[in-house]
């Protein structure tokens, strides 16, 4: 392994073992440089004249004049600008940074640059499609031709910010003449490497990337961090010093990727005994300003289209929008919440609206191993729902307090939902795309060294992987040892995203240490690399969406119980309980903790969690307006994993991070419904928006 400390130009460097992990607000250089980053302050222009003041000796200004390669951030579109050239598309959008050495004079610089801009008229709501996708199942036109009725809802979500502890931040410096070093807190180190070469026009060993410590992520580190390296890199490549870049709270809010507001079109084609037929299904979703990751986390809020229910004739669309709002982008669940959302509650009001009990009716839905899924894939591994559902109704008490609150002038409620979430990228993501590689490299003192891509951002990365090689080693732990990803060490074993880094990267450490363990040789350097070859069970067609779009799934079930306040409507959480088939606990505390985390996330995304924008201009700047769930909030929370191996997953294991978010929001929602005696298809469910369905007699 290389020693990165060699490497960093620090002031005062020792050699000495500690605890304390180094975020990169806490790395020191000598020389240090910082940046600033001048921005849009109107949704839609075109920028006519910028006025500069007079620079002082060693301070500069970077902008997209000076990108030797691609004035676009790598990723599957080309149409997301490092910096903006001739017209702003939203609010903040960076126009250039300005970089020296005292932060006060760049402060005061960027105060005296004045942008003279030609206001265009900015578009808010979903008008233009750039990105549309489809796929059938079955025969969904016949089914409805011949339905004895047909049951239309529309459900919306909203913005959901990431809220990690640690904002965005790099440090950039050059190694010798013209290699340039960057070291983030980022998801996906060769991500930012990839973006970094188009952006510089370089060949691959001029950049390299680094993780430092993470301090939370959730998605919100997986593409946007590719877009501050990009411009990092030119700075340092033009100023030839090194370059710290740390947002502050309100600039990483305003302008970092969001969860995709969503509105869904259900339709079901219901027959005369009240069984679905079919289901019509539209997803709409608003990317902002650029596309981005867009495209992929529509195909994947389409593929959770019936979740965990199983609907024999399928008609789905979906269309991706462009806003001159924030670009929006990857979150834990990468669409699956906003689909979830809206399939659960359509089962639920399918059945209110049908006269028969929700409970019935869903479970007479319910997946069951050997089904098509929504892709005509087919579940081919056990499907443990049936116990789940039971032991998690048990626990709860779930059908006596069904009951209980039926009253409307109890102002309780009891909600559950169910759901899978997929494992891995989809359909051929993995063997086309990702081609995962692993290595293990055993010194000649016997001391082996884990070698992967896979960032630990707080979710337990470096406990689970270091625990697949040393089981299957059969060593001792300290003999083991799992570094922060550098791209100069390690191979692209894929981003640390999509629920696929115990799986996929935990199944082929698994495989490599095995074979290490096989070959073994005392006193002898050796190295073992696996690269990932998909299934053969697994046949997907990318351009219909159709076939196995997952090679496993994870299964779900939450319930949430509620008090509301019948004078504020204000909604008090007041237990959680949880059941989970994440195939095996590698290591479950951390399985424990990331369902208490997940549950957390997903529940406030149904009931608490308001971002708007007005105009462009986000509204929830900071984590005073922003509000998200602290202790006082969470209720107590009761949860159960269960065992159901997935045979090529590392000693049975599956996705699990995921998974804990996705039904959340469905849970609650129900849960406010039942106790406010409204239908609820919009969320989050604020007071304010209780309050309104209270004063609707029309329900």
């Amino acid at each position: 392994m290389k020693d990165i400390s060699r490497s960093v130009p620090k002031e005062d460097h020792e050699e000495k073992v500690s605890g304390r992990a180094l975020y990169v607000s806490d790395i020191q250089m000598a020389d240090m440089h910082y940046a600033k980053t001048v921005r849009a302050d109107r949704p839609h222009a075109r920028i006519r004249n910028i006025r500069l003041p007079e620079l002082p000796e060693g301070y500069v200004v970077v902008d997209h004049h000076d990108i030797p390669g691609a004035n676009h951030v790598n990723m599957i579109f080309e149409d997301w600008p490092v910096f903006a050239d001739s017209v702003v598309r939203h609010v903040g959008e960076p126009i250039m940074l300005v970089c020296g050495k005292d932060k006060q004079i760049i402060q005061s610089i960027c105060d005296e640059i004045v942008i003279e801009y030609e206001d265009l008229e900015p578009v808010f709501d979903l008008q233009e499609s750039v990105v549309h996708k489809s796929f059938q199942k079955g025969d969904a036109a016949a089914a409805f031709a011949r339905a004895d009725q047909v049951v239309e809802r529309v459900y919306e979500t909203g913005y959901q910010e990431q809220a990690y502890i640690e904002p965005q931040g790099f440090v950039g410096y050059l190694e010798g003449e013209k290699k340039v070093t960057l070291i983030g807190s980022i998801q996906c180190p060769y991500y930012v490497k990839n973006a970094v070469i188009k952006t510089l026009a370089c060949d691959p060993e001029d950049v390299r990337v680094i993780q430092a410590a993470v301090g939370g992520a959730f998605g919100g580190k997986e593409e946007f961090p590719s877009l501050i390296g990009c411009q990092l890199a030119v700075a340092v490549h033009k100023l030839k010093k090194p370059i710290k870049i740390i947002y502050e709270r309100e600039e990483d809010m305003i302008v970092t990727t969001k969860r995709h507001p969503s509105k869904t079109t259900m339709q079901a084609a219901l027959d005369s005994a009240g069984r679905v037929l079919a289901i019509k299904a539209h997803v709409a979703l608003d990317a902002g300003a650029y596309i981005g990751l867009s495209g992929v986390v529509l195909s994947r809020a389409m593929l959770a289209v019936t979740s965990a229910y199983t609907i024999d004739h399928l008609d789905v669309k979906g269309d991706v929008y462009l806003t001159h709002t924030v670009p929006n982008g990857a979150f834990r669940g990468f669409g699956a919440p906003q689909m979830i959302f809206a399939i659960d509650m359509f089962m639920h009001h399918l059945a209110k609206h049908l006269g028969k009990d929700p409970y019935q009716f869903r479970k007479a839905h319910q997946a069951k191993q050997g089904d098509r899924t929504a892709t005509s894939g087919i579940f081919r591994d056990p499907i443990l729902m049936d116990a789940m559902v039971e032991k998690a109704t048990s626990m709860s008490d779930y059908h006596r307090k069904q009951k209980d609150y039926a009253s409307p002038d109890v102002y309780r409620g009891i909600g559950m939902s169910w759901f899978l979430h997929g494992c891995g990228f989809t359909g051929s993501g993995e063997s086309d795309h990702i081609k995962a590689k692993v290595r293990l490299r055993k010194s000649d003192t016997d001391h082996v060294y884990v070698l992967v891509a896979a960032v630990d951002m707080g979710q337990g990365a470096k406990t689970t992987l270091k625990k697949v090689v040393v089981e299957t080693l059969g060593v001792p732990y300290n003999q083991v040892t799992f570094d922060d990803p550098d791209t100069d060490a390690v191979p692209d074993s894929g981003p640390t995203v999509a629920s696929r880094t115990a799986m996929i990267v935990g199944g082929l450490l698994a495989q490599a240490a095995q074979t290490l363990k096989e070959t073994w040789k005392r006193g002898e350097t050796q190295v073992v690399e696996k690269t990932y070859r998909q299934p053969e069970f697994v046949i997907w067609d990318e351009k219909t969406l159709r076939g196995d779009a997952y090679p496993a799934y994870s299964w779900g079930v939450n319930i949430v119980e509620v008090s509301v306040s019948p004078v504020t409507y204000e909604v008090k959480v007041e237990k959680i309980w949880s059941v989970y088939d994440v195939g095996k606990a590698l290591d479950e505390r951390i399985v424990l903790g990331q369902a208490d985390g997940g549950i957390a996330q997903g529940v406030a995304y149904g009931y608490l969690e308001v971002m708007r924008h007005h105009g462009g201009h986000i509204q929830h700047k900071n984590m005073t307006d922003y509000i998200i769930p602290t202790a006082v909030d969470m209720a107590p929370t009761e949860t159960v994993i269960f065992d159901n191996p997935y045979a090529l997953g590392p000693y049975g294991a599956k996705g699990v991070g995921e998974l804990s978010l996705v039904g959340g929001a469905p849970a609650v929602a129900m849960a406010i419904e039942q106790a406010i005696g409204r239908p609820i298809q919009k969320i989050p469910a604020t007071p304010e928006m209780i309050m309104e369905l209270m004063r609707d007699e029309t329900h």
